[in-house]
């Protein structure tokens, strides 16, 4: 389902937007006041003592009762996915539906930001399975709309069940509470009315509905009353038995999880549990209540989480017959054991602010000497704050972020037991070392750990952590007297001193690494290539199969070599935009290295990375690389071996090329360097053809009339008897895999059948010589989504492409092409998210029209 304007001159939509920033402000302040009352309410009714017998006072059964509502919720969330590709139009086998869905709720659930993390998985894996990146966008967009669609109607019923309940919580009338759950309930009905009717519904003026069908809506709305009344129960069954019906804290729960999505709050910590605090503070005890809620971020979120870590782990011992989904599965590795070494660390700085159990300090005492134990639990804290920077170095896959997080597990579970007998701390250790040592080849990248510039989203995390801990420490140890002894201490039940010495270590060593970051230098000034360097890109580019990395010889881009001098990026920098040209060029196995090194050259320069018009085959590299991608249009390739002037669909092209031979048109193609005698006629051309155009020269993206670039290329020319009236430039190289136009251009006074007559002879010429295929270039804006759930980045583009003749011919140059039956192939800009591919976009058209004056002048 989706939302599609009508043209009018103000939308319900439009309204709707300019208010949407303020509504966000006004829910940000409101979660926030939740999570300050709350945390004041724990802190002023609970200890941290009473916490921790509620969470050992668990029985085992209620323990697997969660684990299995878990599971039962996990299970529905396969089915999310199936539906939303199914209403996409895709189908897949379901086995390859469930591992990636699995892996994608885990990850996003626990850390959050399900676009970058839940949504590159499934771009990843589907990806893998053939879905195009369109189509897997759509149905991440169904998925949103469905689960909040599910989730009101799961509120809405369990208010009318529990009316009764929920009135004597809030103080509301029953029958009101009746009333608005009703109303949901039948908005629902009336849906799934509507859907059994299909297409597009007009419902208010200037608003249309584009509906699934009626079998795809109620199923989505099954799998969302499963997937909620499930992870529901496995709340509620850790709470006392008689403390609240079941209907009614489904509610509260459907309620708490919504404003924790809305948040964006890493898998709404703080605000879910500032919601059930306030809704249930005065039904449940509060420190079951809160053992309660620490016990199921252990079930629902970190035990999915390791489950999935350990299943791409194991399945590296069989990588050797995996099928392309499972590969591409196990790619995802460093991803989540980013994810989990950060939640180790965060375990670790946990248990050295908070104290010892009772029995584990007996045994401390009688046998292990007291400086053993203080060294133990300041170095676990150093630890975890430790795993904290080094999983941000397995994000990007570095070989030393590997070394190092082997090394600081096994230290870790050396201090294990004498900081105080952590044997939860100890599992979630094994469970982390295990899957570094079966997930080694993932690691590749030789850089130093602390060679990366950390991003202030990352250092903004951990001031979060640090400050979260802080709260923490003070609450644990709020009976305890303050005075300047107390640093000193050194007792084996002076936890207090304890957590403090290594809470103040932690902060001092963040501020140091942060203070670190601010005053690093940026690299070096860019460089254009020397000639050297150009004919080593030269070598390059014949040694592979993509033609259009010809334009390198332009010299008007930057190079960035790996370092075997067996491929490289060229780009071009303007403002705080790095655009790389086309994928790295060069053999497939150099990629991923040279992407994450643009993108971390360009993000310490403070700069904004960009790989613009890259092919489908490389899109999991920009993935892998923390990018999103954004389809920019279709390139044209048609297939030599089966291209012939024969047939109804070349009709009007082989009927061009009989009207040019009828006006006397004639083909020549030159080799590199033969066309030294003609370049003056190619230059009259060339500079008639820009003035009738009233256009100058462009770069970066296009090749540019520069005679020492002109003459090293093949040219194909057309001559009128004697006389030259038309030109083409060609890029290919030594693999015969591809051929590509460059440059073309005629005179203003030249036959109309030139450039049909022009390329036709050009396609049989290279047909002749054993190319695979010939490019003709991107159309922009072409082929986008006009499914209903196409993102706005497609309208957009739809609406330009449609309407935007005014701007650029994208009809007409789609219409040229088309003559020559080609297959389109969708190329896209891989960047940062956000406003970031605006910026960019306007940055490369400056960077191709030489300017942004130029832009507009033409």
């Amino acid at each position: 389902m989706s939302l599609v304007n009508v043209p009018a001159p103000e939308t319900l939509i439009s309204r709707l937007s300019q208010w949407r920033l303020w509504v966000y402000a006004a829910l940000t302040l409101l979660m926030g006041a939740l999570v300050v009352e709350a945390a004041h309410k724990v802190m002023a009714e609970l200890s941290y003592d009473q916490i921790v017998a509620a969470v050992r006072a668990t029985p085992l059964s209620v323990l697997l009762l969660s684990v299995l509502a878990t599971a039962l919720s996990y299970l529905a969330l396969t089915f999310y996915d199936r539906s939303a590709l199914a209403y996409a139009g895709a189908r897949l086998p379901y086995p390859v539906v469930a591992k990636t869905a699995f892996i994608a709720y885990a990850l996003s659930n626990t850390i959050g930001l399900g676009v970058l993390t839940g949504g590159a998985v499934r771009l990843r894996l589907y990806g893998a399975a053939g879905l195009e990146a369109g189509l897997i966008s759509r149905a991440i967009v169904f998925n949103a709309v469905g689960f909040t669609l599910g989730i009101a109607v799961v509120g809405a019923a369990a208010l009318v069940w529990g009316s009764a309940t929920v009135q004597a919580m809030l103080g509301l009338p029953a029958d009101l509470l009746k009333f608005a759950g009703v109303a949901v309930m039948v908005a629902a009905g009336v849906f799934l009315g509507i859907c059994m009717r299909g297409g597009e519904q007009k419902v208010f003026p200037g608003l249309l509905l584009r509906l699934p069908s009626a079998s795809i809506a109620a199923q989505q709305l099954l799998v969302s009353a499963v997937d909620v009344v499930a992870a529901a129960a496995a709340l509620w069954v850790l709470l006392p038995s008689d403390a609240v019906v079941f209907p009614a804290f489904v509610g509260f729960f459907a309620l708490a999880i919504a404003l924790g999505v809305i948040s964006h709050v890493p898998g709404g910590l703080g605000v879910f549990e500032a919601v059930m605090l306030l809704a249930l503070g005065q039904r449940v005890p509060a420190e079951q209540l809160a053992g309660a809620l620490v016990l199921y971020r252990v079930v629902y979120h970190l035990l999915p989480l390791a489950l999935a870590m350990t299943w791409l782990a194991a399945t590296e011992l069989r990588r050797g017959v995996a099928t392309p989904v499972v590969k591409a599965a196990t790619s995802l590795s460093p991803l989540l054991l980013s994810a989990f070494t950060w939640v180790v660390g965060v375990a670790l700085l946990v248990s050295g602010v908070t104290p010892a159990t009772q029995d584990a300090t007996d045994l401390l005492v009688r046998y292990m000497p007291l400086p053993v134990v203080e060294a133990a639990h300041f170095l676990g804290s150093i630890v975890g704050l430790a795993l904290l920077f080094v999983a941000r170095g397995m994000f990007l896959r570095l070989d030393a972020s590997w070394w190092a997080g082997l090394v600081l597990v096994l230290l870790s579970l050396v201090l294990c037991l004498p900081k105080g007998i952590a044997v939860s701390e100890a599992v979630l250790l094994i469970v982390l070392g295990t899957s570094l040592v079966l997930s080694r080849r993932h690691f590749n990248r030789k850089a130093a750990l602390f060679s990366q510039a950390f991003t202030w989203g990352w250092l903004a995390a951990v001031a979060a952590v640090l400050v979260a801990l802080t709260a923490l420490l003070f609450f644990v140890y709020r009976d305890v007297e303050y005075v300047n002894q107390v640093w000193w201490q050194f007792e084996f039940d002076g936890f207090a001193p304890r957590s403090l010495r290594a809470m103040v270590a932690v902060a001092l060593i963040t501020l140091m690494l942060a203070l670190s970051q601010l005053l690093r230098r940026p690299r070096t000034a860019l460089v254009r290539p020397d000639p050297g360097a150009l004919d080593q890109a030269e070598r390059i580019v014949r040694a592979q199969g993509s033609a259009g990395a010809g334009l390198v010889m332009m010299g008007d881009k930057s190079l960035m070599v790996s370092d075997s001098q067996r491929a490289f990026i060229m780009f071009g920098r303007r403002g705080r935009s790095w655009v790389a040209l086309y994928d790295p060029v060069g053999p497939a196995a150099e990629w991923s290295e040279l992407v994450w090194r643009f993108v971390e050259q360009a993000r310490e320069a403070g700069g904004r990375a960009a790989f613009y018009q890259v092919r489908p085959d490389g899109l999991p590299v920009y993935l892998d690389a923390g990018l999103r991608v954004y389809k920019l249009g279709e390139c044209a390739l048609v297939d030599l071996p089966g291209f012939s002037l024969e047939g109804k669909r070349r009709a009007n092209l082989r009927h061009g090329v009989a009207r040019a031979q009828r006006e006397n048109l004639s083909f020549e193609m030159l080799a590199p360097g033969q066309a030294e005698s003609l370049f003056a006629d190619l230059q009259a051309i060339s500079s008639a053809w820009l003035s009738d155009h009233n256009t100058a020269e462009k770069s970066f993206s296009l090749g540019a009339f520069r005679r020492d670039y002109v003459l090293r290329q093949p040219i194909a020319v057309v001559r009128q008897g004697e006389r030259l009236v038309a030109f083409a430039t060609l890029l290919c190289t030594d693999q015969k895999q591809e051929a590509c136009v460059d440059l073309m251009r005629q005179l203003p006074d030249a036959p109309r059948s030139a450039m049909d007559f022009l390329f036709a002879q050009t396609l049989l010429h290279f047909k002749a010589e054993g190319y695979q295929r010939f490019n003709l270039g991107m159309v922009p804006l072409s082929g986008m989504a006009q499914h209903p759930l196409a993102p706005n980045w497609h309208r957009l583009g739809r609406l330009l492409f449609n309407h935007g003749e005014n701007f650029y011919n994208f009809q007409g140059l789609r219409g040229f092409k088309e003559k020559f039956d080609p297959t389109w192939e969708p190329r896209y800009l891989a960047c940062p998210g956000g406003f970031a591919p605006f910026f960019i976009l306007a940055d490369v058209a400056a960077l191709i029209a030489g300017g942004l004056r130029r832009v507009i002048t033409k």
